[in-house]
């Protein structure tokens, strides 16, 4: 399973979810971490599940976010230019129907990082992604 990885690993703000991710890479069977560059096209248009590791403004604890949490999500602004173009990725693909159903591992941008829930999340990912749901 792919997990999308955003972020800038130049912006203080918006590094965390790389680290998360390297720090967690080869930690997970069936899990592997695809960094997207600040400014790239996505590369899952009309995946049918999309999984994204990002970091986001305003939460405190690590979050899952999916289902209608994320239009809300999409709306509101970010703290990096990066954020803005993956917002507007995500709502150009949905409107053109190109767009899966959409997870999103929301990492703090302050705080502690709860690794083992991270981890916790990535295995019933892949266990669901095994099972077809």
């Amino acid at each position: 399973m792919k997990i999308y990885v955003f972020g800038n690993e130049y912006v203080a703000e918006d590094k965390r979810a790389i680290e998360v991710a390297k720090e967690l890479e080869g930690a997970i069977e069936g899990i592997s971490f695809v960094f997207v560059n600040p400014n790239e096209d996505v590369s899952f248009v009309n995946e049918r599940h999309v999984v994204i590791l990002d970091t986001v403004q305003g939460i405190w604890e690590v979050t899952l976010i999916e289902g209608g949490a994320i239009d809300e999500l999409i709306s509101s602004p970010r703290g990096s230019v990066h954020d803005f173009d993956l917002a507007f990725q995500l709502r150009y693909l949905k409107k053109l129907n190109k767009l899966g159903e959409v997870t999103i591992i929301g990492i703090p941008q302050e705080g502690e990082v709860d690794h083992l829930r991270i981890q916790s999340i990535l295995r019933k990912l892949v266990a669901h992604d095994m099972q077809g749901s």
